[in-house]
């Protein structure tokens, strides 16, 4: 697609007309005689005074009509479709071509005071701008317009909307992009299209054909893209660290295609630099599918997996072999994961930082055990729902994780008093406990918390019989601490 571009849009003076034909052919609006021949006219002169710049692009929402600024019409597109669109415009004349419009004179010192900004100064302001609003800044005026497209405000393309037509948007942009490196966007390094749900995969070939050096890319709920297009990103883009495609249920393995793969030598292998990866959500993710994850994507750090329901232990056996720098992981909603899934796991040793088994409802204190004997330096811990962990795997876990400083074991009906006194005095660096829905846990237990912790920030004791007297105290020994709870007598 990327080459397909530079030989259709590589003229200076025909890619500003064929891109705006091409976007204002999708919509159904009609405009009168009179604005089309505004609109004939000032391209004309627009195209004899600016040949070598191509229109920028612009993201409107579906509610807005098409800008206009008194200065004649600019392609748009209708409101009247009901949708989001990449819209392209010439830039800005330098002056009004209405004969009778005259701006009034004004005095030096009633001028907009932006006017005054340097360029280096206008440029900081316009990086704080979204992608939408930065495409709008360029059609206000010739010197906006120059400093919106500046390189240095485009590593980043953020769009959100489900109604948006991202594939359009990614390829005007880039397209733009491409202007002073035929077929390729090097300054681009972060795409972020959440939540746009009519990403399709030719949008995804777009980006990988187009962004070489694309560090980051999110398309986190864009429930229709695929493998194949995802395989093209990491085969295509290959500093890419950070991958999001949590919501995206028809993801089910992250590898490079085959021509890739045949073109790398030996001595690389088969590997991907992805060091972020979230597939939270993506159900029918399942152990074959980890396995060639894992093998492609050895230098990974974080991985997230919650609610990849079909994962057993056996998905995490060949997650250990191959990626062992591993410093969180999430495998949360996993019902299948038990005791021998944590086994695995603890292989991770002293690198593991980070941990979620929230609602693994096969886990038990010998999971827990193995963890906390060869994972010290665990700072965080989800085991919420885990009915079968009781006060000796708190224990143990207390005792061989000092430095742990959040602890999630709400819904654990077997944990008392008598395991929050041992976690209260070996960690002190404490700050967030929840202790949600644990019948066991008495006022008793809090105090001793209170006492020993003061650093706790966060307190959930929600459903829990806790008295208002153990809360005051707790709220007194630890200023800073927020307690969440259900006691109406307590505020």
């Amino acid at each position: 697609m990327g080459a397909n571009n530079g030989k259709q849009y590589g003229s200076e003076g025909k890619g500003s007309s064929s891109i705006s034909s091409d976007v204002s052919s999708s919509t159904d609006h009609t405009p009168t005689q009179a604005q089309k021949n505004v609109a004939t006219s000032e391209d004309s002169d627009l195209s004899m005074r600016t040949l070598s710049t191509p229109s920028p692009a612009l993201i409107c929402p579906p509610n807005l009509p098409g800008f206009q600024n008194g200065r004649g019409s600019s392609t748009s597109s209708s409101s009247i479709t009901g949708e989001t669109v990449a819209m392209v415009h010439s830039p800005p004349p330098t002056r009004l071509t209405h004969p009778l419009i005259r701006l009034a004179s004004r005095p030096q010192k009633e001028q907009a005071s932006i006017e005054r900004l340097p360029d280096h100064a206008m440029v900081q302001v316009f990086s704080f701008l979204p992608t939408n609003q930065l495409c709008r800044c360029a059609r206000v005026c010739r010197r906006w317009y120059n400093l919106a497209w500046d390189p240095r405000l485009w590593r980043t393309i953020r769009l959100t909307g489900e109604t948006i037509n991202v594939d359009r948007a990614l390829k005007v942009l880039t397209r733009r992009l491409c202007q002073d490196t035929p077929n390729v966007c090097l300054m681009l390094e972060t795409v972020s299209v959440s939540g746009c749900r009519r990403l399709t995969d030719r949008g995804l070939y777009t980006i990988a054909q187009c962004c070489p050096e694309l560090r980051r890319l999110e398309v986190s709920g864009c429930y229709n893209i695929s493998n194949e297009a995802v395989f093209d990103v990491v085969s295509l883009c290959p500093n890419l660290e950070h991958l999001d495609v949590s919501g995206c249920s028809k993801v089910t393995c992250i590898s490079l295609t085959r021509e890739a793969s045949i073109k790398l030598s030996p001595l690389h292998g088969k590997q991907i630099s992805i060091r972020y990866l979230d597939m939270t959500d993506c159900f029918v993710l399942e152990d074959e599918g980890l396995h060639t994850i894992a093998a492609h994507c050895t230098q990974l750090t974080h991985l997230y997996l919650r609610r990849c329901v079909r994962l057993t232990d056996e998905g995490l056996r060949y997650l250990m072999i191959y990626c062992a720098s591993i410093k969180e992981l999430s495998v949360s909603d996993c019902r299948f994961v038990s005791d021998f899934g944590l086994r695995e796991i603890a292989k991770l040793e002293s690198r593991l930082r980070y941990l979620s088994i929230a609602h693994c409802g096969r886990v038990t204190d010998v999971g827990i055990r193995y963890v906390a004997k060869y994972c010290g330096k665990l700072r965080y811990l989800n085991a919420r729902g885990c009915e079968g962990i009781t006060d000796h795997g708190l224990e143990y876990l207390a005792k061989n994780c000092a430095k742990l400083k959040s602890l999630d074991i709400g819904k654990c009906p077997l944990v008392s008093d008598t395991g929050l006194e041992c976690l209260a005095l070996n960690c002190f660096n404490l700050k967030r406990l929840s202790l949600k829905s644990c019948e066991s846990i008495t006022g008793q237990g809090l105090q001793i918390v209170a006492a020993n912790c003061f650093d706790l920030q966060m307190l959930n004791v929600q459903d829990c019989e806790v008295s208002v007297e153990a809360l005051r105290f707790v709220k007194r020994h630890c200023k800073r601490c927020v307690i969440e709870h259900t006691n109406p007598a307590f505020f």
